[in-house]
């Protein structure tokens, strides 16, 4: 039986880094009293649960069927800026992510897995297993406190390196080879 980390509902759930733009490690973090457990991500799943948690909320918001106040934006005094609560102890790292809405409980469900290695033999076996995950990160959010969410998220993925207007990849300090400028190198702005 797999570990559960769970929040029903976290005193904080956050998204934040740990070292410098182009070498950031990316974490979610939920505490609830005494408890606190980080789990490491890829900037890209943080963006993209960002992206479809705020779809979510907005297609509860457009449901004249929804009976759940949901806010269409993070609601005032909700922000939450405050660095990443010490210390950082890995979990685990980030795998697949399910998020889901539970309308008996009016929540926002946020179902993390660890990332599995997937061997040669699994791929070569005739009829392939998944295996149990050993740990669950499960975060149970009420609509204001995932609207919060998204608004720091989004904030969080933006803090990085600035993007190059011509192919969108990150700017290093030192630039970058752009294969839309025929190999010149670019300059961070």
């Amino acid at each position: 039986m797999p570990v559960l980390h769970s929040f029903d509902p976290p005193e904080r759930f956050v998204v934040g880094t740990v070292g410098e733009p182009g070498s950031r490690t990316f974490f979610l973090q939920a505490r609830a009293e005494s408890r606190l457990v980080s789990v490491a991500l890829e900037k890209q799943q943080v963006a993209v649960l960002a992206e479809r948690m705020d779809e979510l909320l907005d297609s509860l918001l457009a449901d004249p069927a929804n009976q759940t106040s949901v806010p269409a934006l993070a609601p005032e005094g909700t922000d939450d800026s405050a660095p990443l609560e010490q210390p950082i102890e890995e979990e685990f790292r980030a795998g697949t992510i399910t998020l889901s809405w539970d309308p008996d409980d009016q929540r926002v469900v946020i179902e993390v897995f660890p990332f599995v290695e997937i061997t040669e033999s699994d791929l070569e076996s005739e009829d392939p297993v998944e295996p149990e995950p050993e740990e669950i990160f499960l975060v149970r959010l009420p609509p204001a406190a995932a609207r919060a969410f998204v608004k720091r998220a989004a904030r969080v993925v933006d803090a990085g390196r600035p993007s190059c207007p011509f192919c969108g990849q990150p700017i290093s300090p030192d630039g970058h080879l752009c294969v839309r400028a025929n190999g010149f190198r670019r300059r961070e702005p």
